[in-house]
């Protein structure tokens, strides 16, 4: 038994292979039928005719239709009409099952095809899709693996906002109540104090009532601590971690950008080092450009949007000022009003995709910003207790990998990046 993409060369060309999968497409001509078959690995067409097999399984398998199951045997030939340049005459075959009436058809509304996602997913563009996400996930991954840092698993459910408690989601727990994680972070931190450089892959919740095209309640969080370092050794890693993905997406899947017409040169060009600019030149830029911004005003999805229509590789935004930005982040010692964070800014309007920062590491100029924001410093006595034991210079940051994929791919909307979007609107299938 062989995967399609293993036999469509010439080594298999006058040989007997044996496949199995999908029906992607059929159409039929007098005594000849021709049958696209998929796999996960790609397609071919087969060729089924009277003189190969018998007249009652010649009429079954010439009226298949899509997404019927089936595993053949037939010969290879090369064939340049083919839409993969081969072509298998089939001598006998299985049928798994036959479907009647396949729902998922040309020309369906975005509603339907949610509601039918777990039979959307087969499509050639998400199975495109999907096969770039895994890419993205590992390189990830080997990134921070090839920089000696280790993959810890944080808990989901957690009795402290990182992020603060306006977008929390709520959850009984026996005679309590907890919420589902917005951020890693706080639990990243507690243990770089003995492996120093952390990451880990996990889901985050935000309950945002949000409608834009690039939120999710339920998304996927690439994070990262590191002891020692600051704000700008920070982004120095992360350019390279944003390269190196990319990269590695355009090695890996050139057929999958094909299929989904992403420009591949495009991609190619995306190398560090990114540019790197203070919010406040960013607010005389949009100035510049007329679009409405000053100095103070908070960057959405429709502001990064029109701001980054101006650029073609992604930007660094830093020293924002501190009122915009959660209670954690270290004010710049020469501009307290300001802090050591970043933002990493897709280009193509895509926005934000990365936020990090370097850490306060001063237990009073941290319960300073507790109070400031109204925190009570008692639901945050363990993250306390990191300043007040050996605490040291770091730095860390949180990826949105939907969204990443959201612009490798330059996609649309960010539930085309994901298999099951969970939205306001949206908890099925």
């Amino acid at each position: 038994m062989s995967y399609i993409k293993e036999v469509l060369n010439d080594e298999y060309d006058g040989k007997s292979v044996h496949l199995r999968g999908w029906v992607y497409r059929t159409r039929s001509s007098g005594k000849l039928s021709f049958i696209v078959l998929r796999d996960s690995t790609g397609i071919i067409q087969l060729l089924a005719s009277t003189k190969k097999l018998p007249e009652n399984k010649y009429r079954e398998i010439s009226s298949l239709t899509i997404e019927s199951s089936l595993e053949i045997t037939g010969t290879l030939r090369k064939d340049e009409r083919a839409p993969t340049g081969y072509e298998v005459e089939i001598e006998d075959y299985i049928l798994y099952q036959r479907n009647e009436n396949y729902p998922i058809t040309k020309d369906q509304g975005e509603e339907f095809l949610l509601d039918n996602r777990h039979l959307w997913l087969r499509s050639r563009e998400f199975t495109a899709t999907m096969k770039v996400r895994s890419t993205v996930f590992k390189a990830f991954a080997d990134f921070y693996f090839n920089l000696g840092y280790y993959e810890v698993q944080p808990p989901l459910m957690v009795s402290t906002a990182a992020e603060g408690g306006s977008t929390l989601f709520k959850v009984p727990f026996f005679d309590e109540e907890v919420y589902l994680s917005q951020s890693s972070q706080f639990y990243l931190e507690t243990m770089i104090f003995s492996l120093e450089n952390v990451f880990t892959i996990s889901p985050s919740f935000r309950a945002e009532k949000s409608r834009t095209w690039r939120h999710l309640t339920e998304y996927w969080h690439a994070e990262a601590e590191a002891a020692w370092l600051h704000n700008e050794e920070m982004m120095q890693v992360e350019e390279k971690m944003i390269e190196y993905i990319v990269q590695e997406v355009v090695k890996n899947n050139s057929e999958d950008l094909q299929t989904l017409g992403r420009d591949i040169e495009f991609l190619k060009k995306i190398r560090a080092p990114f540019r790197k600019i203070r919010y406040a030149d960013l607010m005389k830029m949009a100035e510049d450009w007329g679009l409405g911004l000053k100095y103070g005003d908070d960057l959405g999805a429709d502001e990064e949007r029109a701001i980054m229509v101006h650029f073609d590789s992604p930007i660094f935004v830093t020293h924002y000022p501190s009122y915009l930005k959660t209670f954690y982040h270290k004010p710049d010692p020469e501009n307290p009003s300001e802090i050591l964070c970043h933002d990493l800014l897709a280009p193509e309007g895509y926005g934000e995709i990365l936020g990090g920062g370097e850490r306060i590491s001063d237990l009073d100029t941290l319960l300073k910003r507790m109070e400031e924001y109204g925190l009570e410093k008692e639901n945050y006595y363990w993250y306390l207790d990191l300043r007040r034991y050996g605490s040291v210079p770091h730095s860390g940051f949180g990826l949105g990998l939907d969204r990443l994929v959201l612009w490798i791919l330059h996609l649309n909307n960010i539930k085309e990046a994901i298999p099951y979007p969970r939205t306001i609107r949206r908890t099925k299938p």
